[in-house]
């Protein structure tokens, strides 16, 4: 069975989607961005926005009621690739341990002009 999952306190869906969805003990994001979600606003630089994008998964994954540890699969779409070694060492601090697999790629724009989206996949 699916579950939508929701909180006020990770970027509101700005489109016909869901924060996440968790179904058959595995929970997807959806891509989130570095907004602030009680201002609306968008950290500068890629490590402000790194921090802020990653914070806003680990309260949706908390919401849903798993971990930054249960994380098995992140997608990594940046704006620009010369900022792939700053948000790496921003990315290793959100995990211990093991670090899930990942995909990052370079993306020509992305919603609000943000400079970093993030998805995730976990288990419960």
């Amino acid at each position: 069975m699916k579950k939508v999952i929701y909180t006020e306190q990770a970027p509101a869906a700005i489109g016909p989607y869901s924060q996440a969805i968790e179904v058959n003990g595995m929970v997807y994001t959806s891509g989130v961005i570095p907004v602030v979600p009680a201002t609306g606003e968008i950290p500068e630089g890629a490590e402000q926005q790194a921090r802020q994008a990653l914070t806003n998964l680990q309260v949706l994954l908390m919401a849903s009621g798993t971990t930054m540890d249960s994380v098995v699969k992140t997608t990594v779409f940046i704006k620009n690739m010369e900022d792939f070694a700053t948000i790496n060492q921003v990315y290793a601090t959100f995990f211990t341990g093991e670090f899930p697999a990942r995909s990052c790629v370079e993306v020509a724009r992305l919603p609000k002009d943000v400079l970093i989206e993030i998805e995730a996949v976990a288990t419960k």
